[in-house]
């Protein structure tokens, strides 16, 4: 029966509903990873989901990837000014990719649900998947050396390819022309468009008990319970003006390291984050969004903070993201962005931990290996004669913290995805996993030890395959806290089928034939402490 709806629900009404958002955001990340066709969704869980409020504030996210927190709000804020609410329909479905538009980078493609219920738009279900392809001049639009961003693949503006009435075969057909493995990504995109759809019965489940105003009232009690938790939050780090930067290995294209400095401000009960002095927009593919900047600030706070907080738009309110137009992390929307989704974010967060390590060094970890550890492999698998991309990240070894070592081959930061298992790579790859052990002595001394990486071995079983690499810490290893020592860096090494070895560039493109051998050694952890 309907419960007569109330402004001011009592507390435990707020937190059953609370708990049911998040529920709801989780049981969407499930039903992707189910029903995906990509191994990279069903087995890595390159995913986020998440719901928002009826203007885009976020209400809940499921425990997927930190680097999408924020950007979610944002996609759907800035879709709201292209699409006005009267253009929307219930069983709407939207498509979108663009950096400008809420976005972090072409392969994260976000299906956008509006959820009506008593005749308005209550809330938006928002999906987030990492595609194995959106097309561009590189296998799984990976591409070290482009200078613009059409050469990353397709840019999809706001798309409605679901309706109530069904599929819209034109659009869909439209997309799946320009991507690689067209059969795999109509999988994925159909399970997006589930994920979308259990949300919405759950979030009516939702209103037919409580009604549309006794939700809307707990979601804006969710919101400033976060806000007055993070505010006190801020207020146990002192007042003050703190400077730190941490450094990408190169572009890509320019061979020389390229800073993120960060200025921040803690006042009272707020804080604020300046990148003005970051460097220029890089000429290659690292260049970050200005959205990827509030996501990293999100994280950080988040990590440091008040890592129990409820992450919602209320958490945010009491944190200011400065960018410079023209930087690396405000560049013009012509400059290609992939890798600075997840590379060049983690940076910014390095550049926010050092700069705090002077007044809350007990609540930071030593660098870590953070970087995606991207290896991206394409192909026509002579088994089937059907095209393959197998995108598999690399975990690192954790920095050490000032209580205990760091943790082996982790996620430390803006990741968390899981490694693909050697049997499913074997699977549905031409490619045989030779070897997986953890790198010993890779992590840095100190009080206590950074973590150990990880060693993996490719063997290419096609006659031929193109490989992309874009990782981070191969020039710049994962930094010490407190006098602990630097971790060991990445390393990539090729062996070809006569012997013959060479490393390559954490962010380059090669072809490898049968025989060919990629050995990845991912970094260590920094050590914390002065070693003993």
């Amino acid at each position: 029966m309907k419960r007569e709806a109330k402004l001011r629900p009592d507390p435990f009404t707020v937190e059953v509903i609370r708990n049911a958002l998040t529920a709801i955001a989780e049981e969407m990340s499930l039903v992707i990873m189910r029903s995906a066709r990509s191994p990279l969704l069903r087995e890595a869980g390159d995913l986020s989901s998440a719901l928002t409020d009826a203007d885009g504030g976020l209400i809940a996210q499921g425990r997927d990837i930190p680097a999408h927190l924020g950007i979610m709000g944002s996609t759907v804020q800035a879709f709201l000014q292209r699409v006005p609410k009267a253009q929307l329909q219930p069983g709407d479905v939207w498509f979108l990719n663009l950096p400008e538009v809420g976005g972090n980078h072409l392969p994260d493609v976000k299906a956008i649900r509006p959820v009506f219920a008593e005749g308005a738009v209550q809330a938006f279900a928002v999906c987030l998947a990492h595609w194995a392809d959106v097309g561009g001049a590189r296998p799984g639009s990976y591409v070290p050396d482009a200078r613009d961003a059409w050469q990353e693949g397709m840019r999809i503006p706001p798309l409605r390819v679901f309706t109530a009435a069904g599929t819209d075969r034109e659009k869909l057909d439209v997309i799946l022309a320009n991507v690689r493995g067209s059969e795999e990504r109509e999988g994925d995109i159909l399970a997006q468009m589930a994920a979308t759809r259990s949300a919405d019965e759950r979030l009516q489940e939702l209103f037919a008990t409580y009604g549309a105003a006794t939700v809307q009232a707990a979601i804006a009690d969710i919101h400033d319970q976060s806000e007055r938790q993070m505010r006190a939050a801020i207020r146990e780090i002192p007042d003050g003006e703190y400077v730190g930067e941490d450094f990408l290995d190169h572009d890509g294209i320019d061979d020389h390291p390229i800073a993120v400095r960060v200025r921040v401000t803690i006042t009272g009960e707020e804080a604020t984050f300046d990148f003005s002095k970051t460097d220029d927009a890089a000429k290659g593919p690292l260049n970050a969004t200005p959205f990827t900047a509030g996501a990293s600030v999100f994280y950080a706070m988040k990590a440091i903070a008040g890592p129990d907080i409820q992450p919602n738009a209320g958490c945010g309110r009491p944190l200011k993201v400065i960018t410079r137009p023209g930087s690396l992390v405000h560049p013009p929307w012509s400059r290609p962005v992939v890798g600075g989704n997840h590379e060049t974010s983690q940076r910014m967060v390095d550049a926010i931990f050092k700069a705090l390590e002077a007044v809350v060094p007990e609540r930071l970890s030593a660098g870590g290996s953070t970087t995606s550890g991207l290896l991206l492999f394409g192909g026509t698998d002579p088994r089937t004669g059907e095209w393959t991309t197998l995108y598999e990240v690399h975990a690192g070894g954790e920095g050490a913290r000032a209580e205990r070592n760091g943790h082996p081959t982790a996620r430390p930061h803006m990741s968390n995805v899981m490694n693909t298992p050697a049997e499913i790579i074997e699977t549905f790859y031409p490619i045989r996993v030779e070897r997986q052990a953890l790198r010993h002595g890779s992590g840095g001394r100190g009080r206590h030890h950074g973590g150990p990486g990880q060693e993996r071995h490719y063997r290419i079983l096609a006659a031929e395959m193109a490989m992309t690499s874009m990782v981070e810490r191969c020039v710049i290893p994962p930094y010490g806290l407190q006098g602990g020592e630097s971790g060991q860096p990445f390393e990539i090494t090729v062996e070809r089928a006569n012997g013959e070895r060479r490393k390559i560039s954490g962010k380059t493109h090669v072809t490898l034939f049968e025989g060919d051998c990629v050995i990845m050694k991912s970094s260590g952890g920094g050590g914390y402490g002065a070693p003993e």
